[in-house]
Order: structure tokens, then C-alpha cells, then sequence
């Protein structure tokens, strides 16, 4: 993986949110977000793979949806966890869908 192929994440990211990438000149870790947004801290992740495990959840979502008609998200929650710490998954087309964004 390059550097090229996570900083362009981070642009397109920002493009398609309305946010601007901060540069990491200068950042330390938790200073400041990849992307700077009004109302959203986003850190990107480049992967060369994500597991399938998490494409299934996600296709699950959507398909019990009904149409779109409902937000489809995934929750991944760690045993022994409180559920405060779980994290909530969406595609980026649906968060953009619901919540608004560029294009």
C-alpha cells in the first residue's frame, strides 16, 4: 500500500462529505481528524481488503431495509463490552444518502 493510496482516500472522502483533508504535517495522533467537517471527526482507513464478515452484515442491512426506506447500519459489539463502546457501520452511499454530502 502507498502513501499515495491512503492520502487519495482521504481527499475523495473529504470531496464526497464536503470536509477538507488535513494534511499530517505536524498532526499527532488525536490532534485532529483526517478530514475536517462542521459537524463530523472522520479518521479514514485504507485497506487493501476489509473482511467479508462485515460486506454480509452490511448486505443484511440493506436487504431488510425495506426499499431504502429504512437506514441500514450494522452494529459490531465486543463480548465482555459495555454496548456504549460497539461501533455502528453504514456505506458511505447511504450516510451520504441520509445525511447529505457532495455529488
Amino acid at each position: 500500500m502507498t502513501d499515495r493510496a491512503w492520502k487519495a482516500c482521504e481527499r475523495r472522502v473529504a470531496e464526497l462529505l464536503g470536509g477538507r483533508r488535513v494534511p499530517v504535517t505536524g498532526r499527532q495522533r488525536g490532534d485532529a481528524p483526517d478530514v475536517s467537517h462542521p459537524w463530523l471527526s472522520i479518521e479514514c482507513k485504507h485497506r487493501r481488503a476489509l473482511p467479508a464478515w462485515i460486506a454480509d452484515a452490511l448486505d443484511q442491512a440493506a436487504a431488510a431495509s425495506d426499499g431504502g426506506e429504512r437506514l441500514p447500519v450494522a452494529i459490531l459489539h465486543e463480548a465482555g463490552q459495555r454496548h456504549g463502546r460497539d461501533v455502528v457501520l453504514i456505506r458511505l452511499a447511504d450516510f451520504r444518502d441520509w445525511f447529505g454530502g457532495t455529488e
